[in-house]
């Protein structure tokens, strides 16, 4: 049986360490769009970057580390696409009550911006992010891609005529109850109310404060409200990011602003079976679109 590869700590050079600060945000762009969502791509990033550390745990060695990244991040984007039977799948406070007197903005973000890319083949997808989104030579997106040149050039040309004529499906529809249980949620979160919200916690929910660590149990998941009981940056509301309930996380000084970050909430009945944290990972709100519930 295989060994799995030590721990990072142990076994993850300063160069890398460096790179996955520097290159993450991008990563998560450019897979955001190959699966059409940045709370999808998010999941792509990890797979990545463990990928990227077990290759550097068995001795592989790497001249270019950006590149070398997004050769695997291209990979890794395109063994999901084909694991999914379909791409439907991947669509699928200084006070602690807040002023009610404070009007928070509605809506942001633009859902042009990922799910027209879905209507693209995976090699066209790439060919097009890489060369359009990010500004690659057709040269370097076929080194990054393993095509050649020629196919790379019928990718981008087939790729864009079919992204010109996109159709968007509407996003699926959030049960009253589920926009209740998020009411509840920011309504405790604003009153610093957080033994309220770990009553709400399932016996096995699961954390990822993304890019920082991960939790289960209801006992593990309580401890992390205890961080947010010692800050007051944040306003937090009701919302939906890409159709999916979220809390929108504003800044409390500037509520009038789009919101900073959100966190991602899954239910199993009323209680709360996963939280996805975005704070220490912003970039992610760059390409979401959100929509705030409420008046």
């Amino acid at each position: 049986m295989a060994k799995e590869p030590r721990p990072l700590a142990n076994n993850m050079p300063a160069q890398f360490d460096q790179a996955l600060a520097a290159h993450r945000p991008e990563l998560h762009r450019y897979l955001a769009r190959m699966t059409g969502s940045v709370i999808d791509g998010e999941d792509l990033v990890q797979d990545t970057l463990l990928a990227a550390t077990r290759a550097l745990a068995k001795g592989e060695d790497v001249t270019h580390m950006r590149g070398w990244l997004f050769r695997i991040a291209h990979n890794t984007a395109l063994n999901a696409i084909r694991a999914r039977k379909s791409e439907a799948a991947m669509k699928e406070t200084l006070s602690h009550q807040p002023d009610t007197n404070v009007t928070l903005p509605l809506e942001g973000g633009t859902r042009d911006a990922l799910l027209p890319y879905l209507g693209l083949t995976a090699k066209q997808r790439s060919a097009v992010i890489l060369r359009d989104v990010f500004g690659h030579t057709t040269a370097e997106v076929a080194d990054l891609t393993g095509l050649s040149q020629d196919a790379t050039k019928s990718a981008l040309k087939r790729g864009r005529a079919a992204l010109a004529t996109a159709d968007i499906e509407a996003p699926v529809e959030v049960s009253d109850q589920d926009k209740a249980r998020l009411a509840t949620y920011a309504a405790h979160f604003n009153a610093h109310a957080f033994d309220a919200l770990r009553d709400m916690l399932a016996r096995e929910v699961h954390l990822d404060l993304v890019s920082v660590e991960k939790r289960n149990g209801q006992k593990a998941v309580g401890g992390y409200f205890g961080n947010y009981a010692r800050q007051s940056d944040w306003l937090m509301a009701p919302g939906l990011v890409e159709g999916r309930p979220a809390i929108l996380a504003f800044n409390r000084d500037t509520p009038g602003d789009a919101p900073q970050y959100f966190i991602h909430l899954n239910f199993d009945g009323d209680h709360i079976a996963q939280i996805r944290d975005f704070r220490y990972a912003r970039y992610a709100m760059d390409d979401a679109h959100w929509v705030r519930l409420g008046s």
